[in-house]
């Protein structure tokens, strides 16, 4: 029965190398059970989490798990000797996870059996990354990638010449392509599951049928982003000269990059679990491929959390309340997502839309909003003429409240809107919608429901939400629908100028 099974895995195996005229050469290494530094609990599943997602790609892998320096050593140097005798047109591929630190501008991978007292005695100790890189090159073969999942805190903190933080960038070799878990010169996560959120995102990401290299590590950068709150941003370098996927696309399914990005922006967002995330793809995507399967999820999710069952996700955002917008075009993927930042709101969000397009037609915009909420204030749409137009056709409204002085949490608000007159904003966001959050939606799960129970709104969030409003590239959000019109927004603005009293 083994041999059976041993003969049927052989056979998948050489299937999946042969839908490949290119040899796949693989080395891949995780460090965990460290002697004299500290233990890491990640690094050696993620190594076999990646040597098994490589194989199912046609990669001959080889893996060494809890390696010493002459075991590295070795290791590397066989890999270099396979990729030079594969022919120039192999894709050589190195994966490290473990602890990495940088000296003197240098990067070091730490074999397990790694003790140092005296920077000095690194390049002896430990194994520099630019070997490896060395070992590569001289294959002259087109297509190389090195992964570094090594970034995280620095082991040797009482040795001097060893305060650097993260990992130094290198320079790629033509025809190379260099991801970091995290940017250089910073600290990345070992994860408190079974995996780090680098490789968990990146074993997901490169089965993606027919997604380019430089996709892929794209969407793992927005994914390890959204994880970590925005602390951790995955990085790159390239200097690739030819294409390179690692899934191939199939025949009769051949996807656009729009389609790409789509699928990958919903795998990530159907993973989170996130009632906020849904409605934001919805308003990018409310006529894609995945609308009907986001639709279902929120519903189940907002059931979920109506009734207090176990397991409910919905997640609280910073962000305003979600509202009914025309749905972009699924080939404008740059809109939606810069759409989408605009919803959240939030510092992590604008700077994940930057990763994606530095050179991007809202980039100046999504900066000046990071600048703005990093300075932890936003300049006042009402002094001068530079207020937008949306903010200009909510100006009765905006009247109306500052004839009756500062707006307070507790004060009575004075307005044109019916529904909001003469509430309090703590009474004013108890009240139910008078239109479902995402069109659709089943009545159960919205009707006679408090906007706060939605949202988990807080005073707190609600002033971090008033205070997005003051960004002057976000008035034009001002006059989008909403339950009560545009007059909450104005309200909450008004309050978080006066200080969120």
């Amino acid at each position: 029965m083994w041999i059976r099974l041993a003969v049927l895995a052989a056979a998948v195996l050489g299937l999946a190398r042969a839908a490949w005229a290119e040899e796949r050469l693989a080395l891949v290494i995780g460090n965990s059970a460290y002697g004299s530094v500290q233990p890491l609990d990640n690094p050696g599943r993620d190594a076999r989490l990646m040597a098994e997602t490589l194989e199912r790609l046609g990669f001959d892998v080889t893996l060494a798990v809890d390696a010493p320096q002459l075991e590295m050593k070795r290791a590397i140097a066989r890999f270099g000797r396979r990729l030079r005798g594969a022919g120039e047109d192999a894709t050589g591929l190195f994966y490290y996870a473990g602890h990495g630190v940088q000296s003197f501008g240098s990067n070091y991978l730490l074999p397990v059996d790694v003790a140092l007292s005296d920077a000095a005695d690194l390049d002896l100790m430990a194994v520099e990354a630019q070997s490896v890189l060395r070992q590569m090159a001289s294959a002259r073969n087109r297509t190389n990638i090195v992964i570094l999942d090594a970034c995280r805190n620095n082991p040797f903190k009482a040795v001097a010449d060893l305060n650097e933080r993260g990992l130094a960038e290198m320079k790629a070799p033509t025809g190379t392509f260099l991801a970091y878990a995290t940017a250089p010169g910073e600290v990345a996560l070992d994860g408190e599951g079974e995996n780090s959120p680098f490789t968990e995102a990146l074993a997901r990401e490169i089965v993606v049928p027919g997604a380019p290299v430089e996709q892929v590590f794209k969407q793992v950068r927005r994914a390890v982003l959204e994880q970590s709150g925005g602390g951790q941003t995955p990085w790159d370098t390239s200097s690739l000269v030819s294409d390179f996927t690692f899934a191939a696309a199939e025949p009769e399914a051949v996807m656009s990059a729009a389609e790409i990005e789509e699928a990958q922006i919903w795998r990530s967002v159907k993973a989170s679990r996130d009632a906020m995330q849904i409605m934001l793809f919805l308003r990018g995507y409310g006529s894609g491929k995945y609308a009907d399967e986001a639709r279902a999820l929120l519903a189940s999710l907002m059931e979920e959390e109506l009734h207090g069952g176990a397991g409910a996700a919905v997640t609280a955002a910073p962000a305003a309340p979600a509202e009914p917008a025309p749905a972009v075009a699924a080939a404008d993927a740059e809109t939606a997502m810069f759409q989408a930042a605009q919803g959240d709101g939030s510092k992590a969000a604008f700077e994940a839309y930057l990763m994606a397009y530095p050179e991007g037609r809202f980039a100046e915009l999504a900066a000046a909003e990071v600048a703005a909420l990093a300075a932890g204030a936003g300049q006042d749409p009402q002094a001068g003429a530079d207020t937008p137009p949306a903010a200009a056709e909510d100006a009765p409204a905006a009247v109306a409240l500052a004839e009756t002085g500062p707006i307070t949490y507790a004060s009575p608000l004075d307005t044109d809107a019916a529904a909001l007159s003469g509430l309090t904003l703590a009474e004013a966001v108890t009240r139910s919608p008078s239109f479902p959050p995402v069109e659709g939606l089943p009545e159960s799960y919205w009707k006679d429901q408090s906007c706060s129970s939605c949202h988990q709104w807080t005073r707190e969030r609600l002033c971090t939400q008033g205070n997005t409003y003051l960004s002057l590239n976000m008035q034009r959000s001002l006059g989008k629908q909403h339950p009560f019109g545009g007059a909450l927004k104005q309200a909450l603005k008004s309050w978080a100028a006066g200080g969120c009293q």
